[in-house]
């Protein structure tokens, strides 16, 4: 059996498929994004998970799609733990981005992820190419949940945010400056504990204003810098993939207009869109 895997710094997902592509199993683990992550930590997330160990005998072949995984380094140690944890089976290891753009479409266009973090290529049908290598969350990662999170906490220590709203932030989160300083500066994981704030925008009661304004901004940025880059940009569809893109659809298509673009498929979680792919592609069940 095939088991499928898409993850980021937050979580994975894992598909367990047999020859006729139904699913046998799923589950889900912590995030295993090896650009972020010690090895220590990302074995301890495998073992930690029961289900994925009842798994082992059954697979034959791993195919592990996550971010953090498009340079060969980091790409070559989640293999090894990989292949450690199953032993008897084939590992194979790719970019997030080789996922989403498989999820999204068949056709030539362009795929972004929004999720913990951002990324973006342009898919011809068969291959993905990038324009732009990624940087990660400190110095890229527009309209990600990194991203939102940390303008979230730098318009509340500026007083940007506004007295209502400031009132309901300190309700939801340890908005102490030592915390914070802590969990960014000196903990493991700081893009997963800045994207955890990014959630007070999408699942407060109202979209208001200042919501408003603030996803319009990141996505505005997003699409400049890491959509326009591509000399298709305006001949093909725009996918994207990712909770931040599937709660910011309505955004995404205000900003594209000013752009003229054409926006294509918004996906939540790739890993359904994989299931297709590879009953329809890979597994060929007729």
């Amino acid at each position: 059996m095939i088991l499928i895997a898409d993850g980021g710094s937050t979580k994975c997902d894992w598909i367990l498929l047999n020859d006729r592509g139904d699913v046998e199993s799923r589950t889900r683990t912590k995030g295993l994004n090896p650009a972020v992550f010690k090895p220590e930590s990302l074995k301890a997330r495998l073992e930690e998970n029961d289900e994925l160990k009842e798994m082992i005998p059954k697979v034959s072949r791993v195919d592990f799609y996550g971010a953090g995984c498009g340079t060969p380094t980091p790409a070559k140690n989640l293999t090894d733990i990989l292949q450690d944890f199953f032993e008897e089976a084939e590992i194979n290891v790719d970019e997030d981005m080789v996922a989403a753009a498989l999820a999204a479409t068949t056709e030539p266009g362009i795929v972004c992820i929004l999720g913990t973090g951002s990324n973006s290529c342009f898919f011809d049908g068969k291959n993905v190419h990038m324009e732009i290598e990624s940087l990660g969350y400190v110095l890229m990662d527009e309209a990600s949940g990194n991203y939102f999170g940390k303008r979230l906490i730098r318009d509340y220590y500026y007083k940007f945010m506004g007295d209502h709203m400031s009132r309901e932030f300190e309700k939801r989160y340890d908005l102490d400056a030592d915390t914070i300083k802590r969990n960014v500066y000196k903990e493991d994981n700081p893009n997963t504990y800045l994207a955890s704030f990014a959630e007070f925008i999408f699942t407060s009661e109202e979209r208001n204003g200042y919501f408003y304004k603030l996803i319009y901004e990141g996505i505005e940025k997003f699409i400049e810098r890491r959509v326009m880059c591509f000399k298709q940009a305006q001949g093909v569809p725009i996918h994207f993939i990712g909770s931040i893109a599937f709660f910011s659809e309505d955004i995404i298509r205000d900003v594209a207009k000013r752009y003229h673009l054409d926006i294509g498929n918004v996906i939540r979680r790739p890993i359904d869109g994989l299931i297709d792919h590879y009953k329809n592609n890979v597994l060929k069940v007729k």
